[in-house]
């Protein structure tokens, strides 16, 4: 059992988990948006785009080290990024049982 589903830790977690592509790889999504913004919008001020793929979880753990460690082992065993050409960023914050804002 990989524990994310285990509630035996009474610390309520939620991490932040971000996946974009490495720098050396076009984002033609994002060179998309940058187009309408400048060409459409004329929002000439406006560089660069890049698009990312994001993901929240909820879980129990002993503290933000053991919630960050389940996080990365839960991406890396099931495969959720592809380290050869995407970033993985994960940020992890001890939530209460109320919503709280991340």
């Amino acid at each position: 059992m990989n524990g994310l589903n285990n509630n035996n830790n009474n610390n309520k977690f939620i991490a932040i988990v971000n996946i974009e592509n490495k720098h050396f790889l076009d984002d033609q999504e994002g060179e998309t948006i940058l187009n309408d913004l400048i060409l459409k919008e004329g929002y000439n001020n406006i560089v660069s785009v890049r698009t990312a793929k994001s993901l929240k979880i909820e879980l129990f753990a002993k503290d933000i080290k053991e919630a960050k460690t389940k996080v990365k082992g839960m991406c890396d065993d099931l495969r959720i990024y592809n380290p050869i050409v995407s970033y993985c960023h994960i940020k992890v914050k001890r939530i209460n049982n109320r919503a709280e804002k991340f």
